[in-house]
């Protein structure tokens, strides 16, 4: 509407007998200039964008149109700016007639408010149309002022948007309270943005007390705390009584009481949370019963790869584990090996294990044994084209077949070496110390050491005393500790003389 044509409406309103206003008046309503009154006056906030819609009203009045005044085109007007047309603006304010005795500056200051909170059109326009007090009620304002300068637009659209329509302005003054609660827990300013695009709010803060997400809080602090719920924000989402403390009791029990060994678990893989308590006693039993491992055993295992709750018992966990059986393992042998290679227990057989088996059969492994199995589950950290390149660059290096099975059972770590490092050393090894390949079959460990700190630093240490023919066993096996007193020993003694 343009607001040239309002003086027009400044007198008592034309009562239209017909659909469509006179003919001459229509003409006159729309060949004016517009004016929107969202840039009639500046908004609160310099930061604040301006709308730059400029639709015009075309009005059809029926009998049953409210009379149009003034104030009533003007509010008309502020909607159609937004989005909603001039029938949604008809019944909107038919709805609420209280909108015509609030100022205006109010209304249009409310709307570059939710604008300032990089709301789009559209989305405002969904939230008028869903509450529209937030556009009459005061309590909407500490919130909207919250959102724009202290979380400095941290909190999404979409997120802000479903706040803000699906919750009465009433609801919403707790909101502000609750989230203060999580920043002086020791969630920082910075992060509670992210933490609020992740959780569901009506789960994790709406329909609980300010009690009530205190004592979560505090609950999870045993565990981890506020590194858990940054982590895994959706901790938050679960209640308290029926769903964290039963699964945190599954996993301290397991643990013997060792609540700090648990808040590592859960920290390095929050998911786990997602399994109920008697999901993860399932899993607990199996591991008791099929493969006879107590729950010492079982949680170090777990510890290593706590993944494998998410794995299924009869498709994942027993045809490994019986494969371990078939290689003659028991329980023992079968938690040496898990405790070094857990993800043997959940990566996918068709895409990984298989490709790696026969591989192995191929350069000597006999199937059904224990140097089968050492070497598979020694394996399951890498994939199957890095394990081909480590056989390939040990073939170009004059080893064969039989070398290379012949140094992966005494030492299966080297299986899971990457192949660019493993080249790496054996380079060194031939070129820098001038060694036969051969001494890779006495002492295969070599090419298990860092190669930088240990190979490289000692060597060059040890190459001028010991003319660089110090055996590799002596020169790698010796501890950090024993190695520096032998070189501090080794310095005095030759000051003097």
């Amino acid at each position: 509407m343009a607001l040239a044509a309002l003086p027009l409406f400044s007198y008592p309103p034309y009562h239209c007998s017909s659909s469509i206003i006179n003919p001459s008046h229509s003409r006159h309503l729309q060949t004016q200039s517009f004016i929107s009154p969202l840039t009639k006056s500046q908004p609160p906030n310099n930061n604040y964008l301006l709308f730059q819609f400029r639709p015009s009203i075309h009005c059809r009045c029926t009998s049953h149109t409210p009379n149009l005044d003034f104030q009533y085109v003007r509010l008309v007007t502020l909607f159609q700016d937004i989005g909603i047309s001039f029938e949604e603006a008809n019944l909107l304010l038919s709805n609420a007639s209280e909108l015509t005795s609030i100022q205006l500056d109010l209304l249009r200051d409310r709307i570059l408010s939710l604008k300032s909170l990089g709301l789009g059109r559209m989305s405002i326009n969904h939230i008028v149309t869903k509450q529209l007090n937030m556009l009459t009620s005061n309590e909407i304002d500490p919130l909207l002022n919250f959102l724009r300068n202290e979380l400095q637009g941290q909190v999404k659209e979409a997120k802000v948007k479903r706040l803000l329509s699906a919750n009465e302005p009433k609801e919403l003054s707790d909101f502000l309270q609750k989230v203060q609660l999580l920043i002086d827990s020791g969630i920082g300013v910075d992060k509670i943005g992210h933490v609020l695009n992740k959780v569901s709010l009506s789960k994790a803060i709406f329909h609980r007390s300010m009690e009530e997400i205190e004592s979560v809080i505090s609950f999870l602090k045993r565990f981890g705390g506020v590194d858990l719920i940054v982590k895994r924000p959706a901790t938050l989402n679960y209640d308290l009584d029926s769903q964290l403390k039963p699964r945190f009791r599954v996993l301290t029990e397991l643990s013997g009481g060792d609540e700090d060994s648990v808040g590592k678990m859960v920290n390095r893989y929050p998911p786990i949370l997602n399994f109920r308590a008697e999901h993860l006693e399932e899993h607990i039993v199996f591991l008791r019963s099929f493969a006879e491992l107590d729950d010492q055993q079982i949680f170090r295992i777990v510890l290593a790869c706590p993944s494998i709750f998410s794995r299924s018992r009869e498709r994942k966990l027993r045809p490994r584990l019986q494969f371990l059986k078939d290689c003659g393992l028991d329980s023992g042998d079968m938690f040496k090996l898990l405790i070094r290679g857990p993800m043997f227990l959940a990566i996918s057989f068709r895409n990984n294990l298989e490709c790696k088996l026969s591989f192995l059969v191929k350069i000597g492994y006999e199937y059904r044994t224990k140097e089968l199995a050492a070497a598979l589950t020694a394996s399951s950290r890498i994939s199957c084209a890095n394990m081909q390149k480590v056989v390939s660059v040990c073939l170009n290096y004059g080893l064969s077949s039989e070398d290379i099975f012949a140094m992966s059972k005494k030492q299966p770590r080297i299986l899971q070496c990457n192949h660019a490092s493993l080249e790496k050393k054996i380079k060194y090894l031939i070129e820098e110390m001038d060694r036969d390949i051969q001494e890779l079959l006495d002492f295969p460990a070599f090419l298990g050491y860092n190669f930088d700190d240990r190979i490289k630093y000692r060597y060059e240490i040890k190459k001028d005393s010991c003319g660089g023919q110090i055996s590799l066993n002596q020169l790698l096996t010796v501890s950090s500790e024993n190695f520096a007193a032998r070189l501090k020993k080794a310095s005095v003694k030759s000051k003097l003389e």
